[in-house]
């Protein structure tokens, strides 16, 4: 039976990428071309660059329309998720939906990695 073992992601810039992504925790190995971090669980987060990607198959990338990935990350707070959301805006990611009080009961955000890709930050609202 198949089990679910890693999520891929193409980035433009693997530097970038693994700089911005180490602010949510993930600690990467690897080289320009294609980097791991290892995730809960033992699933993998795996970034691979754009021209990695096109040396092997006709992918290109994605024009207009939203993002088709999206990584989510539970943190320790909602005050968490307020800071994290802050340094990865400041580490250049692109604000989607700033921090709310959701009403399924988080405090939750969005921001946009340097592709487009999504990042979501949640924590449950303390009672």
């Amino acid at each position: 039976m198949p089990r679910l073992d890693a999520i891929g992601v193409i980035v433009s810039d693997m530097a970038r990428a693994t700089d911005f992504y180490r602010l949510v925790g993930l600690e990467f190995e690897g080289d320009e071309v294609h980097a791991e971090a290892a995730g809960p669980g033992g699933l993998r987060v795996m970034l691979d660059s754009e021209a990695s990607v096109q040396s092997f198959s006709d992918w290109q990338a994605p024009t207009g329309g939203g993002p088709r990935t999206s990584l989510a990350f539970l943190c320790d707070s909602p005050a968490d998720v307020d800071r994290l959301y802050a340094d990865l805006v400041a580490a250049g990611g692109h604000r989607h939906l700033p921090p709310f009080d959701a009403p399924w009961g988080q405090r939750y955000a969005t921001v946009h990695d340097h592709d487009g890709n999504a990042v979501d930050l949640f924590a449950p609202l303390e009672q």
